[in-house]
């Protein structure tokens, strides 16, 4: 989990006004829950997927650029 413990350092330290995260599961719940009481806007990017109902509670928006997500094949 060292991403989220990168986030709590650098919202802590007051290195950032955003952070856009690219992901949906509830393993960020934590620092998002952290970085909003701190102040910081807590953006999601999720890729064309489902987002954990857990961590929509705790997130300012969701910014997508992706129309359709279509996983390339392996």
């Amino acid at each position: 989990m060292k991403l989220g413990t990168d986030i709590a350092y650098i919202t802590l330290k007051k290195q950032v006004d955003q952070i856009i995260l690219i992901a949906g599961d509830s393993d960020f719940v934590p620092s998002a829950k952290l970085t909003r009481r701190e102040g910081v806007d807590f953006i999601l990017e999720p890729m064309g997927q489902t987002i954990n109902d857990d961590l929509n509670e705790h997130i300012d928006g969701i910014r997508s650029k992706i129309k359709y997500f279509i996983p390339k094949e392996q």
